[in-house]
C-alpha cells in the first residue's frame, strides 16, 4: 500500500519517469505502469474539478491495497533467473543501506513478495535459506549529506513547567531542517493524533511550504504496526497527510536516533536554552509564545559550521526547492459516540453536552486541540472549548447545549 501510494507521488509530483522509479524503488515496470494507469482513469472520470479536490476524492483509493491477479503465474523454481533477481535485490539493499535509506531496503519476506508478484512461484523458506547462504549484510555508518529542501525531521519531548501555579509535564512537538538545522517547536496538553497533526500543518504554514521527506522515529502516530524486525507500516492519518501535501514519510531503525540526530539532539538544545531561564507561565499559550519568540532569536545566530550563516538564512535559501503549500488540513481526531442518558458524550474521560432529542443516538465528534465539534447527520449541533481537567459530574441547561 505505501509501495503504491510513493510510485504516485514519484511520478505526478516529482516527475519521475516510469523507468527512473523502476530503477530506484526496485520494482517491476509492469508494476509501476499498472498503478500509473489506473490512477490516470480515476482523473479522466473526475472531469474538471480542481487538483485539490482530485487529490482528496483520490487518497482514500490510494491508500487501499493493491490487489493481484494470480491465476496466470507460472510454476518456477530457483533458477538462475530467479538467482540474478535475489542477488540483484541484495545489491541494491547494500547501497540503500550505505545510503542511509533504511525505509527502502527489502527484507526476506519483500524479496519473496517481489518475486511472486512478478510471477515466480517459490517458497519464501527457498528464499530465505539462499539468501542466509549470500550472508548478512552489516550495517554501516557514513556522514550524511543533505539537499536544500530535501528533509525535516520531527520528535516529541517532554519539558517541566509551571502552569498557573501548577507543575505541569508538556510534550512539545519539535521539528527540525537536516539542511540548516532550523527549529520549530510547539507545547501540548499530549502526544494525540489532532496535535500531531496540528504541528504538521503549523510548521508547513510557518515554513511557506513542504519538505520532500519527513523522517520519524517509531511513535505510535506515525507507526501503526511492525510488518518485520525493522520495517514499518504507517498509519493511516499519516497516509492521508503525506499524500494530501506531497511528501514522503521515513522511519528510522530502532534505537538509532543517529538517524533522526538533528531533532534527537534539538530536544536537549531547547530545554537548556530556552526552558532553563523561565519555566513558569500563566497559560500554556503564553509558554508557546515565549518559546516562539525564544526559537525565533536561536534560529537567527549564525552557526560556524554552516560557514557563518544562520539556520534562518539557510531555510530562506530552502525556499524555492520546497513543494507548493496547499489549504489548510483538517487536523482533527474524529471518533463516533452515543449520547448518553443525561445528553453528554464522554471524550477523553470529560463529559461534553449536546442537545436532549439526541439521547441515545450516534454522533461524531472531531476533536481539535482547542475545541471540540460535534456533529450529527453531517449538522454542528454542539461546540465546546476543549477540557484538559477530569470532570466528574456537570450541570446542565436545558436552554443551552454548552456545558457549564
Amino acid at each position: 500500500m505505501q509501495q503504491k501510494a510513493e510510485i504516485l507521488l514519484k511520478y505526478f509530483r516529482e516527475g519521475e519517469s516510469q523507468r527512473e522509479i523502476s530503477r530506484n524503488l526496485g520494482i517491476s515496470r509492469k508494476t509501476v505502469r499498472k498503478y500509473i494507469k489506473e490512477f490516470e482513469n480515476k482523473l479522466q472520470k473526475l472531469g474538471a474539478e480542481s487538483d485539490e479536490k482530485k487529490i482528496l476524492l483520490l487518497i482514500e483509493e490510494m491508500v487501499s491495497k493493491p490487489k493481484y491477479d494470480t491465476s496466470k503465474r507460472k510454476k518456477v523454481r530457483l533458477t538462475d533467473e530467479v538467482i540474478e533477481i535475489i542477488d540483484n535485490c541484495i545489491e541494491e539493499n547494500e547501497k540503500k543501506k550505505l545510503s542511509g535509506k533504511s525505509k527502502q531496503i527489502m527484507k526476506k519476506i519483500d524479496i519473496y513478495e517481489y518475486l511472486i508478484e512478478e510471477g515466480y512461484e517459490i517458497g519464501y523458506t527457498t528464499v530465505c535459506n539462499y539468501i542466509r547462504e549470500k550472508g548478512e549484510i552489516k550495517e554501516a555508518y557514513i556522514r550524511q549529506e543533505y539537499s536544500l529542501g530535501e528533509t525535516l525531521e520531527f520528535d516529541w519531548g517532554e519539558v517541566k513547567v509551571n502552569i498557573n501555579g501548577k507543575e505541569t509535564v508538556l510534550n512539545i512537538g519539535l521539528f527540525t531542517t537536516a539542511k540548516g538545522s532550523y527549529h520549530y517547536g510547539r507545547l501540548y496538553r499530549n502526544k494525540k493524533m489532532e496535535n500531531f497533526l496540528d504541528i504538521h500543518v503549523k510548521v508547513f504554514e510557518h515554513i511557506g511550504g513542504i519538505h520532500k521527506e519527513v523522517v520519524y522515529d517509531n511513535m505510535k502516530q506515525a507507526v501503526k504496526k511492525f510488518v518485520g524486525p525493522s520495517e514499518k507500516e504507517a498509519t493511516e492519518d499519516l497516509i492521508k497527510l503525506s499524500l494530501y501535501y506531497g511528501f514522503r514519510y521515513r522511519f528510522c531503525n530502532a534505537r538509532s536516533g543517529n538517524e533522526k540526530g538533528h531533532v534527537e539532539r534539538g530536544i536537549e538544545f531547547i530545554r537548556r536554552k530556552v526552558f532553563s531561564r523561565k519555566a513558569a507561565f500563566d497559560s500554556i499559550e503564553e509558554a508557546n509564545k515565549y518559546l516562539e519568540e525564544r526559537l525565533n532569536i536561536l534560529n537567527s545566530k549564525t552557526r560556524s559550521y554552516f560557514q557563518g550563516k544562520s539556520p534562518k538564512e539557510i531555510l530562506k535559501e530552502e525556499k524555492s526547492y520546497l513543494l507548493p503549500l496547499r489549504s489548510r488540513y483538517d487536523v482533527s481526531r474524529r471518533v463516533e459516540l452515543r449520547v448518553n442518558k443525561y445528553s453528554t458524550v464522554n471524550i477523553d474521560q470529560n463529559k461534553y453536552s449536546v442537545p436532549d432529542y439526541l439521547v441515545g443516538k450516534f454522533v461524531i465528534a472531531k476533536i481539535y486541540p482547542e475545541t471540540i465539534n460535534i456533529y450529527y447527520k453531517d449538522s454542528l449541533v454542539a461546540s465546546h472549548e476543549r477540557c484538559y481537567l477530569w470532570i466528574g459530574y456537570i450541570k446542565l441547561d436545558s436552554k443551552n447545549s454548552d456545558m457549564i
